[in-house]
């Protein structure tokens, strides 16, 4: 029998889930059990346990919690199973917390189920008593005889389930059935558009990779105040605002985080970095290899979308424009490498504080950058016959749903697409902090930066923001200023906080201007240089005449039977 589980939502706008769960204990007078402290796919301790009240088990035996996430069970007498019940607390809007509402209820199986320490390898069952006028419920997992399926706790992990005020949209690509789902209120929502568009996108993605791994996949698309997206085997979770679809910039938002959600179907969920897997869910599980799991996958969900032709050439460069801007005004480039931002996931990524800008890069950044420049390498060294493309087919042949790839092995992979000595440059450029060297991709891909040349615009050094009406520092790589600084005025002027930039801006750069400010309640004078403003200087534009291979073969639609892959398949 399988350790099932029954979830109900008596009060959802208590936000509260009640649990009861049902154990096959046959043959144990007492057994450990413990509830996850992280999820896959986020790497940071969350300590899930802090949300459960209430533990309890039925007549015949008695439970002891003897850590923070782990209790201990004592059978008073011989039974089959045992009949364990405790409630969670569920309001925190995010992809990767539970979340309990009038409208609709997000469970998250780390988050949610308590197992058996010595069972994890048995089959696990989850029914959901939904209130009346829910529907659903929703989740990647096979449902047969009225209960959602996992073979053992690594799929019931990877499954989120989905209930509430919503609506569902099915279609078969590739005979594979795909569901839409979109929790919340979707009247400004264009949900045929949106579907077509997802078929558009798994087209793309199935053409790069050559296959469709799984039977059936499940888009659970929650319409709510929150932002974000978390990948799954065969599902992902997103969240977007009721009017998404009212502006083309934040729908092709959405859809680029569909697409890299998506492309972690194989990248991630199949081909993964050796240490994540299999999963130590009670400890953080450390990488260096995060650049391609999540950096390598930021790239090509931006760039299939284009392939898929759903954005422009414009949209396209704007979004690359962006990545290009988010590390370049980052000083922690020059200070963290890409491969030790992997490591320090753990404690940097998900927990930024002021100086993060200037201590730490993003290896989702940085790591789409190296992606590209890598591609624009193997693409000039093999005139356009191979490509990334190529080099990530090959890794997900020998290494997908495997044991997981080593950083060597992946370099190794690369170095033989390539066909040339690129080991050194991507180790370097991996393991070292600095400056990446943007002329190759330029060069291969015909491009260039807008703001060459224009006349240069002056910086504080600083990032603001406005609360209450007062305007505050909110990161500063600048000397002598701080987070949390309160600026009052600018050589002896008020400054309100509406003008705060055009003030700044008719300034020169290079001359030095004295700054009001209220630190800790007291008045401070500090004299800053102004630097140059390098925010607007990565606007990427094509140049030159379309040819043959570069920006052409870089943005054409995937083809997944080059030579490459013929011969390694």
């Amino acid at each position: 029998m399988p350790v099932t589980y029954l979830v109900r939502f008596p009060a959802p706008d208590t936000h509260y889930a009640e649990v009861e769960a049902l154990m096959p204990c046959v043959g144990y007078s007492q057994f450990d059990l413990f509830l996850p402290v992280w999820t896959p796919g986020s790497y940071l301790v969350r300590e899930y346990s802090r949300h459960l009240e209430a533990i309890s088990v039925a007549t015949g035996a008695r439970i002891e919690k003897t850590r923070k996430n782990r209790w201990r069970v004592f059978l008073d007498q011989a039974q089959d199973e045992i009949r364990l019940r405790y409630s969670l607390y569920c309001h925190e809007l995010s992809v990767r917390t539970n979340w309990v509402s009038e409208d609709f209820a997000l469970i998250v199986g780390a988050a949610t189920f308590i197992a058996p320490e010595h069972q994890l390898d048995r089959g696990f069952a989850v029914k959901l008593d939904l209130p009346t006028g829910w529907s659903g419920p929703w989740s990647g997992m096979p449902y047969e005889d009225g209960a959602w399926r996992a073979a053992d706790y690594d799929e019931l992990l990877d499954s989120p389930i989905v209930g509430g005020i919503g609506s569902e949209v099915k279609f078969n690509f590739k005979g594979r059935t795909h569901l839409f789902v979109s929790a919340g209120d979707t009247t400004f929502w264009d949900l045929p558009k949106a579907t077509a568009d997802l078929e558009l996108l798994i087209a793309e993605h199935a053409n790069f990779w050559g296959d469709l791994p799984y039977q059936s996949y499940t888009f659970l698309n929650l319409i709510t105040s929150g932002r974000g997206a978390l990948e799954h085997r065969n599902s992902m979770v997103t969240m977007a605002d009721r009017l998404t679809m009212r502006s083309r910039e934040s729908y092709l938002h959405w859809l680029e985080l569909v697409s890299h959600e998506f492309f972690h179907v194989w990248n991630v969920k199949r081909l993964r970095p050796i240490e994540l897997g299999p999963f130590d869910y009670e400890n953080e599980v450390y990488t260096r290899s995060l650049w391609i799991a999540e950096g390598f996958t930021e790239y090509y969900g931006l760039l299939l979308v284009r392939r898929a032709k759903l954005c422009s050439d414009d949209e396209f460069l704007g979004g690359l424009s962006e990545i290009i801007r988010k590390v370049q005004t980052a000083p922690g480039r020059l200070r963290q490498p890409v491969a030790q931002a992997s490591f320090d996931a753990w404690i940097k990524l998900y927990r930024p504080d002021e100086n993060s800008i200037n201590s730490s890069i993003s290896y989702y950044t940085k790591g789409a950058l190296i992606g590209w420049l890598l591609d624009a390498r193997i693409r000039s060294a093999t005139a356009d016959h191979v490509s990334l493309d190529d080099a990530m087919r090959l890794a997900y042949h020998r290494h997908g749903d495997k044991t997981g790839y080593s950083t060597d092995d992946f370099l190794s992979i690369v170095e033989e697409v390539a066909g040339e000595d690129v080991r050194h440059w991507l180790t370097s450029a991996v393991e070292q902090a600095g400056e990446l060297d943007y002329q190759p991709g330029l060069d291969h891909f015909s491009l260039r930066f807008k703001g060459s040349g224009e006349p240069a615009k002056s910086h504080v050094g600083i990032t603001v923001k406005v609360e209450a009406g007062r305007l505050t520092v909110k990161e500063s790589w600048q000397a002598g200023l701080s987070a949390g600084d309160e600026i009052l005025g600018l050589n002896g002027y008020r400054v309100l906080p509406e003008r705060w930039a055009s003030v700044v801006e008719r300034h020169h750069v290079g001359e030095t201007v004295r700054l009001l400010i209220a630190r800790d309640e007291k008045f401070r004078e500090i004299e800053v240089t102004l630097t140059v403003d390098q925010r607007n200087d990565w606007h990427l534009e094509r140049v030159g005449q379309p040819q043959e291979g570069g920006y052409e073969s870089w943005v054409a639609p995937s083809v997944s039977s080059g030579t490459l892959q013929q011969s390694c398949l």
